[in-house]
């Protein structure tokens, strides 16, 4: 097994744990629709690889069945008191930070040293903050997983989201829209500047990731419609800068819409805010900004 297996694996073993978690949990009010999701989801995520396409599918159909019928709700969590939380914070202080510090700092780390993708050094850094977070507060494993399964329930069927629509983004590519795209721009765009050319690619990763609410699934469409074609073959541009900005672009449609729910629309509910769109508007201005250096970065280093 590669490490990538190996990542997926782990993660939806986690889920089943959720789901196995959620069944026992008497005061759930959807306990078995609840747990039929997280564990439906899970063993995709764990053995989707060696099961039939046949079956994924029928699963992913299930999921959007038991979402679509309300049957995924919140449970009871063990969570502390906010007195035992409040005492905690002050006696760990800012050191309560160590854990979320060591994912992105692992994560650089394991990539720079082992040369592995930084997904799977994502999933290192994050087991090994786990047990640190454990150590630090001598608290069990299944704390965590509680939490994890906390956190899952307030996300809802919006967690599934990314793989969706990174799924949906690869059906538009097969079908052929990107050829679409590509003769769209081509009459309206001057194929000849190298300025043009650049802006509507990035323009169009941040409106199609609006629209699509994933700069995955944008991505496999826009490059083959724009990137790739008028950037990269016509004008020689370095695939990988080209590749990489291209992407951020599309992260920056992502700040600037609802589609992507679970960056600006369940944080706004965890936040419990007045105004759900708030996260959104607050985003725009830097977006826009992240945007323009995104062009001038391009023009810059790629060719």
């Amino acid at each position: 097994m590669s490490g990538i297996d190996i990542l997926y694996l782990i993660t939806g073993l986690a889920t089943m744990a959720f789901a196995v978690l959620t069944l026992t949990d008497r005061d759930h009010p959807r306990r078995l629709g609840t747990s039929a999701f997280w564990m439906i989801f899970g063993i995709s995520l764990a053995f989707g690889g060696w099961l039939p396409d046949a079956v994924v599918g029928l699963a992913m159909l299930a999921l959007a069945l038991l979402a679509a019928a309300g049957q995924l709700g919140l449970g009871n969590y063990g969570q502390l008191s906010d007195t035992v939380r409040k005492a905690r914070m002050q006696r760990f202080g800012s050191r309560l930070f160590i854990p979320a510090l060591l994912i992105p700092a692992g994560t650089f780390i394991y990539t720079l040293t082992t040369g592995q993708s930084a997904l799977v050094g994502l999933g290192v850094a994050t087991l090994l903050a786990f047990a640190v977070a454990l150590l630090m507060l001598r608290e069990r494993p299944t704390t965590g997983l509680q939490e994890g399964r906390r956190l899952a329930d307030s996300i809802g069927w919006a967690a599934i989201l990314p793989q969706f629509l990174a799924a949906l983004g690869l059906l538009f590519d097969q079908a052929g829209v990107g050829q679409t795209i590509a003769e769209l721009v081509s009459s309206v765009v001057p194929d000849t500047s190298l300025v043009a050319c650049v802006i509507a690619y990035c323009l169009g990763m941040a409106i199609f990731t609006m629209l699509m609410g994933n700069g995955f699934a944008a991505f496999a469409v826009i490059t083959s419609g724009i990137g790739y074609p008028l950037v990269i073959a016509l004008h020689g541009g370095n695939p990988a800068i080209v590749g990489v900005l291209g992407m951020l672009s599309g992260y920056c449609g992502t700040l600037m819409t609802p589609m992507a729910a679970n960056f600006n629309i369940v944080p706004a509910a965890l936040l419990e805010l007045d105004d759900r769109y708030h996260i959104i508007r607050t985003q725009i201005v830097p977006a826009l900004v992240m945007l323009t250096a995104n062009i001038s970065l391009m023009l810059l280093l790629a060719f």
